[in-house]
């Protein structure tokens, strides 16, 4: 079996109606770009990949993640980051806090998760942030601490849902350069779906679009 996710003849259903119809291999490292308009079945694409598909809807295929089948296994279990168009920072909680709830359980004692964090907000320029409000953020700082959240948490694949969409031009291709690096380096097998050609090209990846 290939390492990273593979879509197998994976097809999305509603009422008899196919929504979505995919067979694709993301390999670690690599990422997949999918485009389509509204209503063609890019976020149900992505909620049946997490395991947060609307029961109306009905799946057939397999969702593998190196080479481990993950279809039936509930959400928490498949270990699949995903970012979205908003941050989804919590509020109550500083931008350490933040980072602190995606730390894996296995990483124990208070001084090493506090180093950890330290040396995740080095990772993406935002050193002796850790005490800050998010709502003191910019955008493209917000949407860099969303991204090492998620990598804290040690995800086997990366989806990524439209998530520099919000952001202006200049910061676009900071954050979405510092996102396609971050997974290669971790050998992440990335989704993307978007809407924006640019987002596609700078991926470097294969592109599949699906029809409304």
């Amino acid at each position: 079996m290939a390492d990273g996710l593979r879509l197998d003849t994976l097809e999305i259903r509603l009422g008899g109606r196919v929504m979505v119809a995919l067979d694709a291999h993301v390999a670690p490292g690599e990422v997949l770009t999918v485009m389509g308009p509204s209503g063609s079945g890019k976020s149900t694409l992505l909620a049946a990949i997490t395991g947060a598909l609307d029961p109306a809807f009905a799946l057939s295929g397999r969702i593998l993640l190196d080479g481990e089948d993950v279809t039936a296994l509930p959400t928490e279990r498949r270990r699949i980051g995903i970012l979205f168009q908003d941050e989804l920072l919590f509020p109550h909680l500083s931008v350490g806090g933040n980072l602190a709830f995606g730390l894996p359980p296995s990483l124990r004692g208070r001084a090493a998760r506090r180093a950890r964090i330290e040396r995740a907000l080095q990772e993406i320029g935002l050193e002796g942030f850790a005490r800050r409000d998010p709502a003191t953020l910019s955008g493209g700082q917000k949407a860099r601490v969303a991204l090492m959240r998620t990598l804290l948490a040690e995800p086997r694949a990366l989806l990524l849902d439209e998530p520099f969409s919000r952001l202006d031009a200049a910061r676009r291709g900071q954050v979405r350069e510092l996102v396609f690096a971050r997974a290669k380096a971790q050998r992440l097998p990335v989704l993307l779906v978007t809407h924006d050609r640019e987002d596609a090209a700078a991926s470097g990846g294969a592109v599949i679009e699906l029809d409304a």
